[in-house]
């Protein structure tokens, strides 16, 4: 069983996700919290496989809430639940170490894969916003950085990154580019030396950010 915890102020739009997740199998939600307060006090419980966190909240919202749990539970998973106005955020959110995003409006099918693979140690993050994200960060201006100063990646490493930025496992990018898992392994630590990121999700952040990446 995948025991997951579902952590959002709106009490109609736990009670549907909670249903919803009846439908499938082998998924059980073992706790509700409204606030990030009340989901720390859950985890002292019973520490779930994965969390859906909202971001705002009353009391502490899901980037605080998020950034506790990681510093006491290293391996929690948590996938945000975005809605439309939260990019503004994710920035934090994926530093604080979340493994990954979804909007609010998928459907059942995304939400389980999304489930599933955080519950597999793989990342997600749900296309529409990567979009959104590198359109907000266009529009911000924040690609006009100076090419002398832009790190140089080889070609190798932008196919890899890219892998990355899908969600894709070692194997997955490797089997896509004919390369060994351990290679790409190579290439990740590379990338993560180079970008100065202490983790994947802020590489993809990074990514987005200076324009290495545009996912379609």
């Amino acid at each position: 069983m995948i025991h997951i915890a579902i952590v959002d102020d709106h009490t109609i739009f736990r009670e549907g996700l909670r249903l919803l997740m009846t439908t499938i199998s082998d998924i059980d939600v073992i706790g509700e919290a409204q606030n990030g307060i009340e989901f720390l006090e859950l985890m002292e419980k019973q520490i779930p496989d994965v969390v859906l966190m909202d971001i705002n909240m009353p009391k502490m919202d899901g980037i605080d809430a998020t950034r506790a749990a990681i510093e006491k539970y290293p391996e929690i998973n948590i996938l945000i639940l975005s809605m439309y106005g939260d990019e503004i955020y994710l920035e934090k959110a994926m530093e604080a170490g979340v493994k990954g995003f979804i909007k609010k409006n998928a459907n059942i099918e995304e939400m389980e894969n999304a489930i599933r693979t955080i519950h597999q140690g793989r990342s997600y993050y749900a296309s529409d916003i990567v979009e959104m994200l590198a359109i907000l960060y266009k529009n911000r201006n924040i690609n006009s950085i100076d090419k002398e100063k832009k790190i140089v990646l080889s070609s190798r490493e932008i196919e890899v990154l890219e892998g990355i930025c899908e969600g894709l496992s070692n194997h997955e990018i490797g089997e896509k580019l004919f390369i060994s898992p351990r290679t790409v392994d190579g290439h990740r630590a590379n990338l993560l030396s180079k970008s100065g990121c202490k983790n994947t999700a802020s590489l993809v952040m990074w990514s987005i950010k200076n324009g290495y990446v545009t996912l379609t």
